[in-house]
């Protein structure tokens, strides 16, 4: 039967049958080993419920602060993914920059520097680590919904110089949500593909007569 209205791996359930079958090994240890199997799906239904009344929780907040609008008009960011990073933030206006939430993030590239020596820059991996991590779920829905993050990636991956590691992009995605979420809730305006590419929205000329 399905379980979480999934169907269950016919392979996976034939060799458990074979396996339960097999008259080799010690038969009384099969009992106790299908108990805590039992009691293994137990604490996976109860951690799920629990997820879903957290996730649900997570969304009402959302609500009521007037958030949800802004924050999923940044395209392929879910609402539950920026409640996500809101959880780890507090309120962005509590930042002076945006710069200042992607360094509190931990994911602002610093230049290691000892004496006369100069070496790569990369992340420090300071920074809140729950925000980092949320951050960077986000990536993998905005990457392949939203355009301009799209074509950052790849410009990113495929330039002739400089060329970035897919990690090494997705870092750079990650802090550019964070950018934009910030310039969403801070500004009360929606997310807008022309500033998120160029930084302002350039001016429609005026048509030749």
């Amino acid at each position: 039967m399905a379980r979480g209205r999934r169907k269950p791996c016919r392979r996976i359930v034939r060799q458990l049958f074979t396996a339960l079958s097999d008259p080799a090994g010690v038969l009384a240890h099969r009992p106790g080993a299908l108990q805590r199997v039992a009691l293994l799906l137990q604490d996976w239904d109860h951690a799920q419920r629990r997820q879903v009344d957290t996730e649900a929780r997570m969304l009402t907040v959302l609500d009521e602060l007037g958030l949800t609008g802004l924050v999923t008009s940044i395209t392929g960011l879910s609402a539950i993914g920026a409640a996500a990073i809101l959880a780890e933030t507090g309120d962005p206006n509590r930042f002076a920059t945006a710069r200042a939430l992607v360094k509190h993030a931990g994911l602002a590239p610093r230049e290691k520097l000892s004496g006369t020596f100069t070496g790569r820059t990369k992340l420090t991996g300071q920074g809140r680590p729950g925000l980092r991590l949320a951050a960077w779920r986000a990536v993998w829905g905005a990457q392949r919904s939203n355009p301009v993050y799209r074509a950052r990636y790849q410009h990113l991956t495929s330039r002739e110089q400089n060329k970035l590691r897919p990690t090494q992009a997705q870092t750079v995605v990650a802090a550019a949500i964070l950018r934009h979420l910030y310039a969403v809730i801070t500004s009360g305006q929606a997310w807008d593909p022309v500033i998120a590419t160029h930084g302002k929205r350039h001016p429609v000329l005026p048509a030749a007569a």
